[in-house]
């Protein structure tokens, strides 16, 4: 059951009128539910708050003043079943919900659960997915720490901004996503840098070192090449991400087009026209050519659109190449 702090901290929140760090704890005590195995208990609490917010309409999130517009909160309901990554990426996500769910279990051997993960690969791979489903399937609020915003509207306070969100995990657990990382991270040495920079990289490895919340810490980069090699020794796992195979890209079509599929769909042609999208690309794709569909008053997508639509996303990348 919920812990003695938890049920305390339930209790202050609701006589204190404070419906957002009410249903926070409430998302917290679901966490800790399925830490011990009662997972229809906590997928039942997740319900009611889910249900209680929405009725509530929006909130406004109680993140300090200075980190308004940095920080960005959301409450995911995207599942594993959703997340089209190779088999290989989707066991370690797996582990890491595992060893989550049985830290006491770990902790009772001297042992800590991964909690400081780094994601890198290109755009659009599925790395901002995986933060979701993590944040979906352990009962957590996901925080997105816009990185690269933080480095260039705060230069001269980025450290004291980033002692405050190490602060924020402390207080409000959650899986928290520094997007965009190489902001902050790049290697020490390079000649470019400045001495704010080496500050901030310097700042950051010390507060990650030392945090000892609840929370779980993703960092997600497009480019490992300009990352200070420390910063790998800090994390607990680093998972790389890869343009989709043919496998991964066909699984993700039937999933976005679901009921919308035509029959005899033209896989080889379709499959062959898509190589070198990223997964974003082609369900941004998909998606498109679903509401071509629902606007000409066609029942099912064929191959012919979609080949329009991924024609269209493979043009735009060239022209972002050019």
């Amino acid at each position: 059951m919920a812990t003695a702090e938890q049920i305390k901290s339930l209790v202050r929140s609701h006589l204190s009128d404070d419906a957002e760090r009410f249903f926070t704890i409430a998302l917290q005590v679901a966490a800790h539910e399925a830490q011990q195995g009662h997972g229809a208990l906590a997928h039942d609490i997740r319900e009611i708050i889910d249900k209680a917010r929405k009725e509530r309409g929006p909130a406004v999130l109680k993140f300090p003043q200075d980190l308004r517009g940095l920080v960005y909160s959301e409450k995911p309901d995207i599942p594993r079943s959703a997340l089209v990554i190779p088999t290989i990426l989707e066991d370690r996500i797996e582990r890491i919900i595992h060893e989550h769910r049985q830290q006491k279990k770990l902790k009772a051997h001297g042992l800590s659960h991964r909690r400081k993960i780094m994601f890198v690969g290109p755009p659009g791979t599925g790395k901002t997915m995986s933060a979701r489903v993590l944040a979906h399937e352990l009962c957590m609020q996901l925080y997105t720490i816009q990185v690269d915003r933080l480095v260039t509207k705060f230069m001269g306070e980025t450290s004291a901004k980033l002692r405050q969100i190490f602060d924020l995990m402390q207080r409000e657990p959650g899986v928290y996503l520094f997007d965009e990382f190489d902001a902050i991270g790049g290697e020490r040495t390079l000649e470019n840098d400045v001495g704010e920079m080496r500050r901030v990289l310097n700042a950051f490895l010390q507060f990650i070192e030392q945090d000892a919340s609840d929370s779980l810490i993703v960092a997600a980069t497009n480019s490992p090449k300009l990352l200070d090699k420390a910063l790998f020794r800090r994390f607990d796992d680093v998972l790389y991400y890869e343009m989709p195979s043919q496998e991964d890209r066909k699984r993700l079509t039937r999933n976005v087009l679901g009921s919308f599929i035509a029959p005899k769909f033209l896989w080889k042609t379709v499959l062959a026209q898509s190589d070198g999208l990223s997964l974003a690309e082609i369900d941004l794709a998909c998606r498109d050519a679903i509401k071509q569909a629902i606007l000409f008053d066609k029942e099912k997508v064929n191959a012919s659109l979609l080949l329009v639509m991924i024609k269209e996303r493979q043009s735009s990348r060239r022209g972002q190449k050019g």
